[in-house]
């Protein structure tokens, strides 16, 4: 059941994002003539009453909906007025723009949702397990979940009430190897298990102890009230989106390193989410809701993003930009994503 959840939410993103392409250019009178969730051939379809076939194929590396003369070497008769060519380019933009934004929308929705029913996660974080290290003393101790209460009997936050934040590793290393007592709440009941720290290295090759624990935060949820959760809903596509953007900064000065991942991998993280829990599944949800959302708005071929600036190009010029070079443009765009599509979903098979 944890695959079928991490497959249906995968399909959720894709059909969020398509169904905003879809219902613009459908309230603007474009023709769409497909809506298909997966690429390749047809494993299922059915045709509307306004003529588009709903489809499902069976690569769901994503979705596409195909507007009456939106591929660009599709021949389209000047007269046509359902044809997408034919249509104001404002509409023509807000259709493409249509796609990223409903990412952002459902992510504020789901975060509505979430919060109404199951509360706002605490200013306050803690740490908890997400795995162990074989070869060290928190090996066959702690499980994932685990929650980090305190260390020697003194209290432990990721982030404490007054805003201070704490290193764990740290905190572990002050011990100079020493054993080191985790207080630690598991399934509502509160237990001390003494660890040995183990002498390590660092990334840069220095000295440093570890019991071997992989963290991620923990926070309690609240309820702060009907203002609050909403307002946090509509801030919560703005904040991701800062945290997003600061994460690719640092991957592209050096700071840190590209960790990229396929619908392979995306579905393995959304089983693993909500073996976790159903919130921790939507959590996971929203945050990739943006994710989608935002880089599809990168101006890269192929992405909306890239016909965005060709249309941009247009309405401030007032006049299309060659639709041979838009076309190749495209074409090189989709070749090349194609290719890191499979490179990166190879590996993660492999992975």
């Amino acid at each position: 059941m944890y695959w079928v959840g991490a497959l249906a939410a995968l399909s959720f993103l894709i059909i969020v994002h398509e169904a905003g392409h879809y219902f613009v250019a459908r309230w603007f009178g474009m023709r769409v003539e497909r809506f298909s969730i997966g690429f390749g051939p047809k494993i299922w379809g059915r045709r509307n009453k306004h003529g588009t076939m709903f489809q499902v194929a069976p690569i769901l590396f994503g979705g596409f909906v195909e507007i009456k003369g939106m591929a660009l070497a599709e021949e389209v008769d000047p007269d046509d007025k359902d044809a997408y060519p034919n249509k104001p380019v404002w509409q023509r933009f807000l259709a493409i723009f249509a796609g990223p934004a409903t990412n952002y929308l459902s992510a504020i929705v789901l975060a509505l949702a979430l919060y109404s029913c199951a509360g706002m996660r605490s200013y306050e974080r803690w740490y908890a397990v997400d795995e162990t290290s074989a070869g060290f003393d928190a090996h066959g101790k702690l499980q994932p979940g685990d929650q980090i209460m305190a260390l020697d009997g003194q209290p432990l936050f990721m982030r404490a009430p007054d805003g201070k934040v704490t290193s764990l590793l740290t905190e572990v290393n002050k011990r100079n190897g020493n054993p080191v007592v985790f207080t630690i709440k598991r399934e509502g009941t509160t237990l001390d298990i003494p660890l040995t720290p183990k002498l390590d290295k660092d990334k840069d090759g220095k000295p440093v102890y570890r019991v071997g624990i992989a963290m991620r935060e923990h926070a309690e949820r609240v309820n702060p009230g009907f203002a609050k959760v909403v307002g946090a809903a509509f801030t919560y596509p703005i904040e991701t989106t800062k945290i997003i953007t600061t994460g690719l900064w640092e991957v592209v000065t050096g700071k840190a390193e590209l960790d990229a991942g396929g619908p392979v991998r995306i579905t393995q993280e959304f089983k693993r989410a909500f073996e976790e829990g159903f919130i921790r599944g939507v959590e996971l949800l929203m945050a990739l809701s943006v994710y989608l959302g935002l880089f599809n708005l990168f101006p890269l071929p192929a992405l909306d993003g890239g016909r965005l600036v060709f249309l941009g190009y247009e309405m401030i010029t007032r006049r299309r930009a060659n639709p041979r070079i838009e076309s190749t443009v495209h074409l090189v765009g989709v070749l090349l994503l194609i290719v890191l599509m499979v490179i990166i979903t190879v590996g993660d098979i492999r992975g």
